[in-house]
């Protein structure tokens, strides 16, 4: 069992925590579900499992991971999505850097590991290029040698994560995280992960739509004090 605590935001997603979970439980010595009001047994689930059950302040993702990091109460926090896109069995890769002092951040990802539904539709492919688009411009300011800033897999000590002070509500609290971490001289490392595409149901995050906030907030990150 490993010493973290696995924080898996939600929203009606209980056809899929169905077959999650019971790969979670047991993996983690903490195990926290963020709930955004669902109106599905997404509690039912997470309770049956020894799941921490969190309702979240109904803000978005972003402010639903800070809950979560303020209710951990293990080192180190590991994060993914609650749609079974992401493979448990790789989060010992994300851990493993953490735990021998070798790394503060760890991202998996999919450019070294494989990502299945990055082919799957003409939405996901401009999904892949927004990706590849900001984290070359992470790299370019932050002089980081990163493959896959955007993917939500990932793990970081639970200190740097406070001491961060993350404000964004939305998606774009793993672009802010990301980017506060390398100027606050954090050791970032990426470890190879593959995603899947979700079970069921679509996903709540319009790529395309949101794409201006995303420059926006590493607009913002670039000058914000440190």
């Amino acid at each position: 069992m490993l010493p973290v605590s696995i924080i898996l935001p939600c929203r009606n997603e209980g056809r899929n925590l169905e077959s999650l979970l019971p790969r979670l439980a047991g993996m983690a010595e903490e195990l926290i579900v963020v709930d955004g009001h669902s109106t599905d047994n997404t509690q039912e689930l997470a309770e049956q499992h020894g799941a921490k059950f969190l309702l979240d302040r109904g803000l978005g993702k972003g402010d639903g991971l800070r809950l979560g990091v303020d209710h951990a109460t293990k080192d180190i926090c590991v994060f993914l999505d609650a749609d079974h896109s992401h493979d448990p069995a790789d989060i010992p890769k994300l851990v493993q850097p953490i735990l021998d002092g070798k790394a503060d951040l760890v991202l998996g990802s999919r450019m070294r590991g494989g990502g299945d539904e990055f082919i799957a539709t003409f939405e996901m492919l401009v999904r892949l290029f927004g990706n590849m688009g900001l984290t070359w411009l992470i790299n370019l300011r932050c002089g980081s040698k990163l493959s896959d800033s955007q993917n939500g897999f990932r793990a970081a000590r639970t200190a740097l994560l406070r001491s961060l002070k993350l404000n964004s509500n939305r998606h774009t609290i793993e672009l802010e995280m990301v980017m506060r971490a390398l100027r606050s001289g954090a050791r970032v490392i990426e470890a190879p992960t593959h995603e899947h595409p979700r079970l069921f149901g679509a996903s709540s995050l319009s790529v395309i739509g949101q794409g201006l906030l995303f420059f926006w907030v590493y607009v913002r990150e670039c000058f914000r004090p440190l």
